[in-house]
């Protein structure tokens, strides 16, 4: 007895890495020397901006100031030259929109396509915390930033050496931090900031 032959699988259509890359549901930026050479929707949406804002500028856009970007950049670069990766939480800002200025924390991972030259190229990821992590109070600069060490669980003296600072001077930073978010203890403002509270 003759069993029909099955029948031939249609190919599957090619992927269209260009659609896979809009339509991620994470933010993605390509990046050259600190500059944005493409991103996608999801990164329009979160810093409120249309693409053409935001191609061909300087990362420094999205952050709420040149300090910031300056200092981080600077802490980036030996990290992806030596693992070729960096992650962080940190503090962005939006570009435009109803939202303009807003500050918000974001979750921000990137790779250096060559670990030698860790500006030079490379892709991020863009991840919008603040529904879980709003930015309730008016924060400086440092303040954002020994925020953002003090969520990764880092003690007064660690948060030093991460920021070039001394350890007292991110005492007083904590300080004013814990007047601001009304926070009686450490543990407090750790889960102030985190939004808990």
């Amino acid at each position: 007895m003759d069993f029909p032959a099955p029948p031939t699988p249609s190919p599957d259509p090619p992927l269209d890495y260009r659609l896979a890359f809009q339509l991620a549901p994470v933010g993605l930026i390509l990046s050259r020397e600190r500059r944005i050479i493409d991103c996608n929707e999801r990164v329009c949406e979160m810093f409120g901006a249309a693409p053409e804002q935001l191609v061909g500028q300087s990362f420094r856009i999205l952050y709420p100031s040149a300090d910031e970007y300056e200092r981080i950049g600077a802490r980036i670069a030996p990290i992806l030259n030596r693992d070729g990766l960096y992650a962080d939480n940190r503090v962005m800002k939006r570009v435009g929109g109803a939202q303009a200025g807003e500050t918000f924390w974001c979750h921000v991972t990137g790779r250096a396509i060559d670990r030698s030259a860790p500006h030079s190229a490379g892709i991020w990821t863009f991840e919008d915390l603040s529904a879980q992590r709003p930015v309730t109070a008016d924060l400086t600069a440092r303040e954002r930033e020994v925020a953002a060490q003090l969520l990764r669980g880092l003690t007064s003296k660690e948060i030093a050496r991460v920021l070039g600072i001394s350890h007292r001077t991110v005492e007083i930073y904590r300080a004013q931090l814990m007047r601001k978010y009304q926070a009686s203890t450490a543990a407090d403002l750790v889960q102030r900031l985190m939004g808990g509270l």
